[in-house]
């Protein structure tokens, strides 16, 4: 098989989300009656952008993507792209649902309000074939060419996307700019790395850490959310600086999955959980029927983190 590099792809112009450093999630805030809460929501948009990046994303699936009603996900769209003017973030609407018909009318809504970053999730009841993968796209990225779109590439969809076919919807689809992926193999990290800048690449922080010694790439913040310094801190500092900290992270990533075992598995949970650390008031509650942490798993993991690990409330 030849080798997959930017340069054997179509020329294209400069990639508009090739200098962002950090992406990261606002996750839902419910009331106890699991209704919406707004307010709450504003004042994390406003928090991040002011500590963390204004590089913000709602709605995958540590935000609830997969479970929120169409009147909810018109409403809390809404809600982000009022907060994203307030506090000028750069927002983009996350669209997860097992319906293609779906996916096109939430793209159609979201831009209405003014969106044109999406990010997409392959429909998850069956596992997409080559053809249906190729429609899959054309229906979205090639409906949609003003728009430029950012894949989620997770196996709880039945596949992960390598190289391979990133370099045939790419050469498709030049509106096609980025991937999100929790992908940690040096070897899958380097293969994918091939294709930068002409994608740009968002890696949890352990795959991120491998492809930062081989180039550029962007850090989809998770565990190091814990504290907005260290976060930052993370994109920054050398090799060896980044190894300690990962130290850090495993440890803490342990704390979280222990937490969970048996009560609680969904990204939410582990997400708000990580906020609450910064944010105290932070609502931890799970969009029924799955289950979120509790206060006490809350107080269990504040005490567990190191003083790096820890920040000042968000105010």
């Amino acid at each position: 098989m030849p080798k997959v590099t930017a340069s054997s792809l179509p020329a294209a112009k400069k990639n508009p989300m090739q200098d962002r450093t950090i992406l990261g999630t606002a996750v839902v805030p419910w009331t106890e009656r699991f209704e919406f809460d707004e307010s709450a929501f504003d004042r994390q948009v406003a928090a991040l952008v002011r500590s963390l990046t204004p590089y913000l994303y709602i709605f995958g699936t540590a935000g609830e993507g997969y479970g929120v009603s169409e009147t909810q996900f018109r409403q809390i769209a809404t809600a982000f792209w009022k907060s994203s003017v307030k506090h000028a973030a750069q927002p983009m609407l996350g669209i997860i649902s097992l319906s293609l018909g779906t996916v096109i009318e939430r793209i159609e809504f979201g831009r209405s309000l003014g969106f044109r970053e999406f990010q997409l999730s392959l429909p998850s009841w069956g596992t997409l074939n080559e053809a249906e993968l190729d429609r899959f796209f054309a229906e979205t990225c090639g409906r949609f060419p003003d728009s430029h779109f950012l894949h989620y590439n997770l196996g709880r969809v039945g596949r992960v996307l390598g190289a391979a076919e990133y370099r045939r919807l790419v050469t498709a689809h030049p509106n096609l700019v980025a991937v999100k992926t929790g992908i940690q193999d040096p070897i899958k990290v380097r293969e994918l790395m091939e294709l930068s800048p002409r994608l740009r690449f968002f890696f949890t922080e352990f795959g991120y850490a491998e492809a930062r010694t081989v180039g550029d790439c962007g850090l989809l913040i998770s565990l190091s959310s814990v504290s907005d310094v260290l976060g930052r801190e993370f994109t920054t500092c050398d090799d060896a600086r980044r190894k300690e900290i990962i130290v850090q992270l495993r440890a803490m990533l342990a704390t979280l999955l222990g937490l969970g075992a048996g009560r609680f598995h969904m990204d939410g949970g582990y997400d708000k959980l990580l906020y609450r650390m910064k944010a105290p008031d932070f609502p931890l509650r799970m969009l029924p029927p799955y289950a979120g942490p509790t206060e006490g798993d809350a107080d269990i993991f504040r005490s567990s983190l190191t003083a790096e690990s820890r920040t000042p409330s968000v105010p």
